[in-house]
């Protein structure tokens, strides 16, 4: 035996040294990029009594740092994770899930688009997305336990400009096309977004209110954690930069919100803006036809660092290029996709114009930018003045293709390079009837009956969607319903809190099916039918139907927010009978017993629903036998500018300004005044913020 021992125990050192290797040579592969400058900042943050960051600085400069680090001292976990997607190392933290995340990101490059565009954007720009990667970094510097990669630091301005490009397209519905392309299908014509995410937008003329104030409700559904949640802040630099709202992690200034003198929301919309080509590919599969030619399909290869329980293991992945763009082949061929706004980075640059601007025309020409490709914006005032624009940055097509179908990669006639002007966008300013609202609907419901846009005035080539959501449904009835009268502050946010569902939408077909499913002899699916039949079509708590309807509509809800076809009735329902006869013992349950919001010490009961207006989606709990909150109403802002011009405003969000940091009192403090539709105060100036400080301090 004492042959073998030396062999072996050779065998098992080099075992030993590829193990060890597995485990640490990631990020020694890991490339550095070249650092920003280095210019010193400084920022105040106080923290208000529920834990929401006041961020001021003598520069915008300064207040970009100390947003930086007052965000990552609640969310540094997700700002971590977004900075890894960037640099392709997402799979080094989160394996196989995260390998996708990176397999996209070099598959639309973008790094290279925000390494090629930096120079495009303003120098004041640079100098903001540069202090807020600093931000970033002071903090990681600070807190080295809970940096996951090495390596991964110093941020850079040009990260933070990459993260825009990695996740704006995911917004009108990229995931879709690669998602169906990697699962060997063909996309589906409609490019919207996968998940059900939503929003909502209200915008009331003073001179249509019953108080002449005018309001503006900014009512957007996002993941309630996580690289889209919302995270809300308070921003003032002595440069006249003054800003209450929210933003994303990674992002250095609002999003959505509010300045002094103006305020807009976004909701997500669904125009065409993704177009994918079937290429021809010769007998090695290395070129594609086009125009009559062989062209070389350009490839490079990449190493996507996936982690695997304790090591890291290296897979070697192909990207391909066309002249149309990325490359995807799965066993139906060969496919590149295009999209609009792609190797612009200039998004970056009209948020922060939008924050600073002071009324409607600067808000406009902000907006004629044209470089965020695509989402709703909704606008309001202290002069009165309300808007809506139905922002979609179109491609500009010509006629003779299926442009919503798969287009043929032969030729370059199917190729757009260029895009409508802004000035195509469906546009509302100010429209007679005084209100304006979106519930991710077609723009051609947007106000009064009488005074909404002609489709007809718009070209079919522009993609622009027809589709109805069921809050839109609801809004327009609503709002319909008080005919001439004045809209009292309590009037709009009856209709912003509805939990009604339309017969004339999705709800009604899908409920319709429900019902006409034969229940073979079940009783428990007869007696589930008959308790629907007395359902009175609102999740408000009330009748004793709202649990079995909330767990019935949301088994359909997904493919009814896209407009996709419907699931099989008969098994769904067969589905929901049993989870709550297993969970609930019964199929009456109090809604409230069954829908919550769970988040640390939070356990609230809430009402609303799968696309109500009071949107509320949920997933199953069987451990507790609940259905848990985990989308819908998310940050939700009342802003009101009265006849004095003087700005105040409310908001409220279902966890807390602590979202990851369950050791926080702001982890989960604002639940329950979420959960019965109340607000908090937004403490927007010196002299309002002033006794509710809970600290104050300087990174």
């Amino acid at each position: 035996m004492r042959r073998w021992r030396t062999p072996l125990a050779a065998l098992a050192a080099v075992i030993g040294v590829v193990l060890i290797g597995l485990a640490v040579w990631e990020p020694l592969a890991a490339s550095a990029p070249e650092p920003d400058p280095a210019v010193a900042h400084h920022a105040r943050i106080r923290r208000d009594t529920f834990g929401v960051p006041h961020i001021d600085g003598a520069t915008d400069a300064d207040v970009a740092y100390g947003l930086a680090y007052a965000e990552s001292e609640d969310d540094f976990h997700t700002i971590e994770e977004l900075l890894a997607a960037i640099r392709g190392r997402s799979a080094a933290i989160n394996g196989a899930e995260g390998a996708k995340i990176d397999f996209v990101g070099r598959l639309i490059d973008a790094e290279g688009q925000a390494r090629r565009g930096y120079t495009t954007l303003s120098a004041a720009t640079r100098a903001v997305v540069e202090a807020y990667a600093a931000g970033l970094n002071r903090y990681a510097y600070t807190h080295p336990g809970e940096v996951r990669l090495r390596r991964l630091f110093p941020a850079t301005g040009r990260d933070i400009v990459a993260g825009f490009a990695l996740r704006s397209p995911f917004f009108f519905g990229l995931d879709r096309t690669l998602g169906a392309l990697a699962d060997d299908k063909l996309p589906p014509r409609d490019g919207s977004p996968a998940s059900e995410r939503g929003s909502n937008a209200f915008a009331v003329a003073g001179r249509r209110s019953a108080d002449g104030v005018t309001r503006l409700i900014s009512n957007s559904h996002q993941p309630w954690t996580g690289g889209v949640a919302w995270y809300e802040i308070v921003l003032h630099s002595d440069a006249g930069w003054h800003f209450a709202g929210a933003t994303f992690p990674g992002a250095p200034f609002g999003l959505l919100g509010h300045n002094d003198t103006l305020g807009w929301t976004n909701t997500v919309n669904r125009g065409d803006l993704i177009d994918t080509y079937k290429l021809t590919l010769d007998n090695d599969g290395t070129h594609y036809r086009y125009d009559g030619r062989w062209l070389p399909l350009e490839t490079h290869r990449v190493w996507l660092h996936v982690r695997v329980g304790p090591f890291v293991l290296p897979v070697l992945k192909t990207i391909a290029r066309s002249r149309q763009g990325p490359v995807v082949t799965n066993k139906l061929g060969a496919f590149a996709v295009r999209y609009a706004g792609f190797g612009d980075v200039r998004q970056v640059e009209q948020y922060y114009r939008l924050d600073r601007a002071r009324d409607l025309a600067e808000w406009r020409q902000a907006m004629a930018m044209h470089a965020v490709p695509a989402t709703n914006f909704v606008y309001a005032d202290a002069s009165g003045h309300i808007a809506y624009i139905y922002n979609e940055r179109f491609p500009h097509r010509v006629a003779g293709f299926d442009w919503r179908g798969v287009l043929p990669g032969d030729t370059s006639r199917a190729v757009w390079t260029v895009y409508e002007p802004a000035s195509a966008d469906p546009t509302y300013v100010d429209p007679p009837s005084g209100w304006l609202a979106n519930s991710n609907n077609t723009p051609f419901v947007a106000t009064g009956a009488g005074d909404n846009l002609d489709p007809s005035a718009f070209s079919p080539l522009l993609g622009i969607e027809t589709y109805m959501t069921n809050r839109a449904l609801r809004f327009r009835d609503r709002f319909a319903a008080l005919g001439a009268a004045k809209i009292g502050r309590d009037d709009l946010l009856a209709i912003k809190f509805d939990k009604g569902y339309s017969h004339d939408g999705w709800a009604g077909v899908w409920l319709a099916r429900v019902l006409a499913v034969d229940p073979k002899g079940d009783k428990d699916l007869a007696a589930a039918q008959a308790l629907l039949r007395t359902w009175d079509w609102k999740l408000d708590g009330v009748n004793h139907a709202d649990a079995l309807a909330m767990v019935v509509l949301s088994a359909a809800s997904g493919q009814g927010y896209r407009g996709d076809a419907l699931p099989d009735a008969a098994v769904k329902l067969k589905d929901c009978v049993a989870w709550l006869m297993v969970h609930a013992h019964r199929l009456d349950p109090p809604l409230t017993d069954i829908q919550r919001i769970v988040r640390g010490t939070a356990d609230v009961p809430v009402t609303g629903g799968p696309d109500a207006l009071r949107a509320i989606y949920t997933h199953a709990d069987d451990a507790a036998g609940k259905r848990v909150g985990y989308d819908g109403d998310s940050f939700v802002m009342l802003v009101e500018w009265g006849p004095d011009g003087k700005v105040r405003s409310q908001s409220i969000q279902p966890f807390g300004a602590a979202i990851e940091r369950p050791g926080s009192r702001h982890h989960s403090d604002q639940a329950a005044l979420f959960a019965a539709e109340k607000w908090k105060p937004v403490w927007f100036d010196d002299a309002a913020l002033a006794g509710h400080v809970e600290r104050d301090y300087r990174p």
